[in-house]
């Protein structure tokens, strides 16, 4: 399987509509399988949508709107001939306008959840957080995560406890893709790696690897930083086979068109290792 996991800063990006045609066309050449996004944003004064694609609706998940990034997205690969199932969840509401998300893309229809993983559940709050699970299957069935979580001592801790014993209940591999704002290597990102889910890196443990960072300078929620850092992980569950991991849309592979790169993936589930 191919899988990609980025955060599109979306609608805040110079160019936008530019950019996510490149996104578009990345989509279409590497036919990955599952996608994760992350700032998936709508406008809050924007009309409802009238017509959903392929849309799988989390329970409890606000009306999508015509600008909904992911729905314009998966307008753009159908009319290219490539439909994608799609579910989106809703956060909080960013820069005073938008109703901010994250998004999950997939060959294969979706059976969605929303997580709510911080101690506040309000829509004006940017600290609420919420997790996009769904169920799908390529073969074998398994479960996939877009995530978008807080920083070290700033939320982090706790949704990390939230997330894990929620994700501790489901029995089939699992896929955890997203922003988690927390650096390879520091506090935040141990306590995954360390956590009872017994998760592997896909950047530290594939045949192949390609890149280092995902951040190159000071962002967005990253005020000062002058590191380059990778907060923008996919981890997987001991069932998978990681053959590639790759930073993408650096500028290298594919144009930058947005503040985060983008990580890619390739991986296989080992039906040797399912149900143990």
């Amino acid at each position: 399987m191919k899988l990609l996991t980025i955060n599109t800063h979306s609608w805040m990006e110079e160019n936008p509509r530019e950019k996510l045609k490149i996104l578009a066309q990345a989509i279409l050449k590497e036919q990955y399988d599952i996608i994760c996004l992350q700032e998936v944003n709508q406008l809050m004064a924007s009309a409802p949508a009238k017509a959903l694609f392929n849309y799988c609706q989390a329970p409890g998940t606000p009306a999508v709107h015509e600008d909904n990034y992911a729905l314009e997205l998966v307008r753009l690969l159908s009319e290219h001939g490539q439909p994608y199932y799609w579910s989106w969840a809703y956060n909080h509401i960013g820069y005073g306008r938008f109703q901010e998300g994250v998004a999950i893309l997939s060959k294969c229809p979706l059976q969605s959840e929303t997580i709510l993983v911080s101690e506040t559940d309000d829509e004006r709050d940017y600290h609420t957080r919420r997790v996009l699970l769904a169920r799908t299957k390529s073969g074998s069935s398994f479960a996939v995560a877009s995530v978008h979580l807080s920083w070290w001592n700033k939320g982090f801790e706790e949704e990390w406890d939230k997330l894990e014993r929620a994700l501790s209940a489901l029995e089939c591999p699992l896929l955890l893709m997203g922003d988690f704002n927390n650096p390879t290597d520091q506090a935040g990102y141990r306590l995954i790696l360390n956590s009872r889910l017994h998760l592997r890196d896909s950047h530290k443990t594939a045949e192949a690897v390609y890149g280092l960072a995902t951040i190159q300078k000071e962002i967005d929620g990253w005020q000062g930083n002058q590191e380059a850092l990778k907060v923008d992980h996919v981890f997987l569950s001991r069932e998978w086979r990681i053959q590639k991991s790759e930073v993408v849309f650096d500028g290298t592979k594919y144009p930058y068109i947005s503040d985060h790169c983008g990580l890619a993936c390739e991986a296989y589930l080992d039906e040797a290792d399912q149900g143990k």
